[in-house]
């Protein structure tokens, strides 16, 4: 019996902010998997190494985390006034899916780094020295993100004394603009609050009737007050990853917020929609030693939030959700806002599991519709590893 050989794909492993992922230029995949379609799919599967029923991918690149289980496709722009193309798949662990319904907002952090360094930008655009203005399309989602990506003698800098908590070495800053960060594909009307609420009574059948807001900004999401739910706002993830009836809890939240959004028809439907919409649970400052070991006074915090990703507690903060926190927070009125202490502000400093982020944004209120210009944050992102990824040739 014979069998396939393995083929090699060029491929850069990067981290990007709190993420790392496995990233492709568009035409170095093979041709079936330059589409999207079922061999797109298989072949990025098998890159990751899932489906894995012992949920290690150790038969792949993936990390068997949520943050580590992810592909990215770049090309040049189609866009107009936009230098990539980005196009994000989270891959499931223990499922043969790829969910493309949304961004990654850390891996956004290493997608102008690796335009730059391979072509993908027009070298007028790249200074020998300074930083180059990276126009991105997240293709996923239809929006623009702009990446201030360091260079030194005209490559990308990515040594530096940048810490981001949740990351554990210093690298160089990269300053991200999400601009318009409102979802207007998604949910009623493509409304920033698609229920047209601020704060809902979402009834969870089980859990009873919670306090919600509801908001399409970088990722869509769903926010809850951490006490309602018997929390504090001070957890890591071993209070909750470890606890099934806590994931249990926290997924029916999402399925049913989701069918309020407008996300979903049903709550069977949940389970295809795995990275979007996000759960978080909010709360009021407060002390608590974070999974590093510092400690993060009350001082330190505008409020706390704990985000869920792909069904467990994220290690810090998904970007996305750090755009809709800071997005939230700047609108009166919201659970985001009123645990940050209520009243107008552009921008808000939260307390994650592995410490602390601030992000800004401005919104404005337009014939009674919020919106926002922007969304800003800092993240870093560094290149790992670069080469070929190799899978077995049948296996797309």
């Amino acid at each position: 019996m014979t069998h396939a050989p393995q083929i090699r794909i060029p491929a850069t492993y990067m981290r990007g902010g709190t993420s790392k992922g496995v990233f492709f230029s568009l035409n170095d995949l093979p041709a079936a998997a330059q589409v999207a379609g079922a061999a797109r799919d298989a072949l990025l599967l098998r890159v990751i190494g899932s489906p894995d029923p012992y949920e290690k991918q150790t038969d792949g690149m993936g990390g068997a985390t949520s943050s580590t289980s992810k592909t990215v496709i770049l090309s040049k722009s189609s866009q107009a006034a936009h230098d990539v193309d980005y196009l994000f798949g989270q891959v499931a662990i223990d499922k043969p899916f790829i969910d493309w319904s949304g961004n990654c907002g850390n891996l956004s952090a290493a997608v102008g780094s690796f335009a730059v360094s391979n072509g993908l930008v027009d070298a007028s655009r790249i200074p020998l020295n300074g930083v180059a203005v990276v126009r991105i399309w997240q293709a996923n989602i239809g929006k623009t993100i702009i990446a201030h990506v360091p260079i030194t003698d005209g490559a990308v800098q990515e040594t530096g004394d940048f810490e981001l908590d949740g990351v554990t070495f210093p690298a160089a800053e990269v300053q991200l603009e999400f601009m318009s960060p409102a979802a207007e594909e998604e949910g009623a009307g493509g409304s920033m609050f698609p229920t047209g609420n601020l704060v809902d009574d979402l009834e969870v059948p089980g859990v009873g009737t919670l306090k919600a807001t509801m908001i399409n900004a970088g990722i869509p999401t769903i926010f809850v007050n951490a006490e309602d739910i018997g929390y504090t706002g001070t957890e890591l993830q071993g209070a909750i990853n470890g606890d099934p009836k806590a994931l249990l809890l926290f997924e029916t939240i999402r399925a049913y917020g989701a069918v309020r959004m407008g996300l979903i028809q049903n709550v069977d439907e949940a389970s295809k929609r795995q990275h979007t919409p996000k759960v978080a649970i909010v709360a009021k400052p407060a002390a608590y030693v974070s999974s590093s070991g510092k400690t993060v006074t009350v001082a330190d915090t505008d409020l706390l939030v704990r985000a869920m990703s792909m069904g467990k507690l994220h290690h810090a903060m998904m970007g996305t959700a750090a755009v809709a926190i800071g997005t939230a927070a700047a609108i009166p009125g919201t659970l985001v806002n009123l645990a940050a202490g209520g009243g107008p502000r552009t921008s808000v400093r939260f307390g994650h599991p592995s410490g602390t982020l601030r992000v800004g944004a401005e919104a404005n209120q337009v014939d009674g519709e919020w919106t926002v210009v922007k969304a800003i944050m800092s993240r870093s992102a560094r290149v790992l590893m670069e080469g070929w990824v190799r899978v077995p040739g049948d296996s797309f």
